[in-house]
């Protein structure tokens, strides 16, 4: 499923006009990009957490030539299902 077929459903199963579920669907993915931004989390109970999770810096090799090379540290956007997605997917 993509995002324009997500706002579809949305759409579909709230009644509102996709122009508002686009609306909709935008503004939680704009909220929970910005609570991650700031190192914030957000947990939706039952379904999971959305949270960032800290990379250290190591080396690597450069696939074409082997040589050796430096990966800088990172933060990376990490998801962990809840119990109840989980058991649903099973």
């Amino acid at each position: 499923m993509n995002k324009e077929q997500l706002v579809e459903r949305v759409a579909d199963k709230t009644g509102a006009t996709k122009k508002d579920a686009l609306e909709i669907v935008n503004s939680a993915l704009d909220l929970i990009a910005g609570e991650l931004k700031r190192g914030g989390k957000v947990t939706l109970v039952g379904f999971g957490t959305f949270l960032v999770r800290k990379r250290k810096a190591r080396e690597g090799r450069n696939p074409q030539t082997g040589a050796k090379i430096r990966i800088p540290a990172k933060r990376v956007p990490a998801f962990t299902a809840g119990k109840e997605l989980k058991a649903a997917v099973k």
